[in-house]
C-alpha cells in the first residue's frame, strides 16, 4: 500500500514541479512562517522558554519542602469522608507540581499497589486532567492575571484545588460508582532526599529537557499542521469555527486555540503580551482551560499510553476518562469566566 502511495507522491510532486513550479517553496514558506515566530521568537529568544525552567526550578525546590507531600496528606482525609480510596487524589495532587506524564508513571503503580477499583483509577485520571499539565503554565497564567489587574486568589482556589474535591465526589455518584472506603497502611513520600544544592541544579536541567526536548517539538509539530491547513486555505474557517464556540463559554478564543492545540504555556504568555488587545473578561476561562490537561495531543496520546502500562486499565478506558475529565474542565472554564469574573475587579 504505502510503495503505492509512495509512487504516487513522487508523480505528484514532479508534476507539481513542471505545472506549479513555486507550489513547494510556497508550501515550506507557509509551514516556516507559522513556526518560527513561536519556537524562535518565544521559546527560544523570548522570556518564555526562560519563565519555563525557573519555574522547574521553582517546583521542584517547593517538592523538596515537602509541598506535595503536604497537599496529598490534606486531600486524604476528604477522600476517606467520601467512601473513596484515598489513593486517587495522589495523581492530581502530584501533577501540580509536576508533570503529567511523570504523574501517571509515579501513580498508576501507587493506585494499583492501593487495590483502587477500575472506577477510582478512571476518578483519578479526570481528576489529575483538572490540575495544569506542567507548573510553567501555572507560573505564567499568575503573570497573567496581574498584568490584567485579576485577583488571583480566589480564582486559584475554586479553578485548581476546589475541583480535586469536587470532581471525585460527583464521578463516585454518577459514572464511576464503583468505589470502596479504605485506610491506606502507609502514604507514599514524594519528598526527595538530595541535597539542596542537587535539586536546584538537576531541576535547571530538567526545565531545559522540558523545553527543548517536550515543549519546543511538540509545539513545532501543531504549528506545521497549521501552516498546512493555511496553505490549503481551511485553517481560517477551522480557526473561525472554533473562536465562535470559546467565546460562547467566555473563553479568549486566539489563547483558548493555542492551548487546545498547542500548549497552554505558550497561551497564557500569549495573554500577557495581548493584554492591551485582549478582553478582561474572557481571561478567566482562558486560565482555567489553560491549566488542565491540555493540549489535546496528551489527552488523545500521552495519558492513555502511560496510564495503560503503569495501571489496571487500558487505552480505551483511560481515553474515556480523559475525556470526561477534559468536559468537566470546560465546564469550570465557563461556570467561572460567567459568574466569578464580575468579583475580580475585571
Amino acid at each position: 500500500m504505502f510503495e503505492i502511495i509512495g509512487a504516487a507522491i513522487v508523480v505528484l510532486s514532479i508534476a507539481l514541479l513542471f505545472f506549479a513550479p513555486d507550489a513547494l517553496s510556497q508550501l515550506f514558506d507557509t509551514i516556516i512562517k507559522e513556526v518560527k515566530p513561536v519556537v524562535v521568537d518565544t521559546f527560544l529568544t523570548g522570556e518564555v522558554g526562560i519563565a519555563i525552567i525557573v519555574s522547574v526550578i521553582m517546583g521542584r525546590i517547593l517538592e523538596r519542602l515537602g509541598f506535595t507531600d503536604g497537599l496529598i496528606r490534606i486531600f486524604v482525609p476528604i477522600m476517606k469522608w467520601f467512601g473513596i480510596n484515598p489513593a486517587v487524589i495522589i495523581p492530581s495532587a502530584y501533577n501540580i507540581l509536576g508533570d503529567i506524564n511523570a504523574a501517571g508513571k509515579i501513580a498508576g503503580p501507587i493506585l494499583v499497589k492501593a487495590k483502587t477499583t477500575k472506577s477510582e483509577q478512571k476518578i483519578a485520571v479526570a481528576t489529575m486532567i483538572q490540575s495544569p499539565q506542567s507548573f510553567a503554565t501555572f507560573v505564567l497564567g499568575l503573570i497573567a492575571l496581574a498584568a490584567f489587574g485579576i485577583n488571583s486568589f480566589p480564582l486559584v482556589i475554586l479553578s485548581i484545588f476546589v475541583p480535586l474535591i469536587v470532581v471525585p465526589f460527583l464521578l463516585s455518584r454518577t459514572l464511576y460508582r464503583d468505589t470502596k472506603k479504605v485506610v491506606l497502611d502507609e502514604l507514599p513520600r514524594f519528598t526527595p532526599n538530595t541535597r539542596f544544592m542537587n535539586t536546584i541544579f538537576s531541576s535547571a536541567k530538567e526545565g531545559a529537557e522540558l523545553l527543548f526536548l517536550i515543549i519546543i517539538p511538540a509545539v513545532a509539530v501543531v504549528f506545521f499542521f497549521i501552516g498546512l491547513l493555511e496553505f490549503f486555505g481551511v485553517w481560517g474557517m477551522i480557526e473561525s469555527n472554533l473562536a465562535t464556540v470559546l467565546t460562547l463559554l467566555s473563553i479568549e478564543p486566539e489563547t483558548g486555540i493555542v492551548s487546545i492545540l498547542a500548549a497552554p504555556t505558550l497561551a497564557v504568555a500569549q495573554m500577557t503580551d495581548l493584554a492591551s488587545s485582549i478582553d478582561p473578561r474572557l481571561i478567566v476561562g482562558s486560565f482555567v482551560l489553560a491549566n488542565s490537561g491540555l493540549p489535546l495531543s496528551v489527552i488523545f496520546g500521552q495519558v492513555p499510553v502511560t496510564w495503560a502500562e503503569t495501571s489496571d486499565l487500558n487505552e480505551k478506558e483511560v481515553l474515556e476518562a480523559s475525556i470526561i475529565g477534559m468536559i468537566l474542565r470546560i465546564a469550570t472554564a465557563c461556570l467561572l469566566g460567567y459568574f466569578l469574573t464580575p468579583f475580580l475587579g475585571v
